[in-house]
């Protein structure tokens, strides 16, 4: 459940950056850089969250959830 608020956070993030990018607030290519890493992160997000699997866990690390 927390992977998939993670996600939906994290696209919610990149939609308002291309929209404040496309109206006119935030200008540069680090707009968009960032935008672009949101999009990956909250898209990975919901992967672990469909799949039920967490990749900090499979690298070895222990979580507390």
């Amino acid at each position: 459940m927390a992977r998939a608020v993670w996600g939906i956070v994290m696209l919610l993030g990149a939609v308002a950056m291309v929209v404040c990018a496309v109206a006119g607030f935030l200008s540069g290519w680090w707009v968009w850089v960032v935008a672009a890493a949101l999009l990956v992160a909250g898209l990975f997000g919901l992967y672990e969250a469909r799949k039920g699997w967490c990749m900090m866990r499979a690298m070895g690390f222990r979580t507390p959830m």
